[in-house]
């Protein structure tokens, strides 16, 4: 790995960094567009599945998805390049903010751009779940453990890594089974 990849990836991850609004879920869809279609650095499945790891790990899913995307392109040195990269903007954008946010929070329009941005966000995890779905629900048994897990969500107070662990243990259990053939139900 190179000076010159490493700072590809450093500038990648800066780029997806400062135009993420609303954390890990709004970056899937800039990840999928960026990291997948256009610089095929990584295939839409493994998005995911880094994207479920990292949240299973502690920290930020965003740092840690580009970590693993990072350590998967370059390694060691591809992970480093990826985190700060991430990292970088966000430490800009505060730093900008806390000098100037009480200059600036009562402006109207500034309220206004806030409330925009919240729905684009919306839209972008939207996006992003219709994509996930697509590609990680393949058959009855995946709709069964999606439906679990939503139901998981909706009527308990329960941290993420309850499902994603239990859905895990699940794949494997049924992969185990025979269950599973070739991404299908038996």
């Amino acid at each position: 790995m190179n000076i010159k990849d490493l700072w590809e990836i450093f500038i990648t991850f800066f780029k997806i960094g400062a135009l993420t609004f609303g954390g890990g879920y709004a970056m899937l869809a800039i990840l999928q567009k960026d990291i997948v279609q256009r610089l095929k650095w990584v295939t839409n499945e493994e998005v995911i599945d880094y994207y479920a790891i990292s949240q299973s790990l502690p920290g930020i899913i965003a740092a840690n998805t580009s970590m693993l995307i990072g350590y998967k392109r370059g390694k060691t040195p591809g992970l480093l390049a990826a985190a700060l990269g991430m990292a970088c903007p966000s430490i800009i954008i505060i730093l900008l903010i806390a000098a100037f946010i009480q200059n600036f929070s009562s402006i109207e329009m500034v309220q206004h751009a806030f409330n925009g941005i919240r729905v684009a966000v919306a839209v972008l995890i939207v996006k992003t779940t219709i994509d996930m779905w697509k590609s990680g629900v393949k058959d009855k048994i995946g709709v069964a453990l999606f439906l679990a897990a939503l139901l998981v969500f909706v009527y308990a107070s329960v941290s993420p890594v309850v499902p994603v662990m239990a859905g895990a243990a699940a794949g494997i259990i049924f992969k185990e089974t025979k269950m599973f053939k070739g991404g299908k139900t038996a």
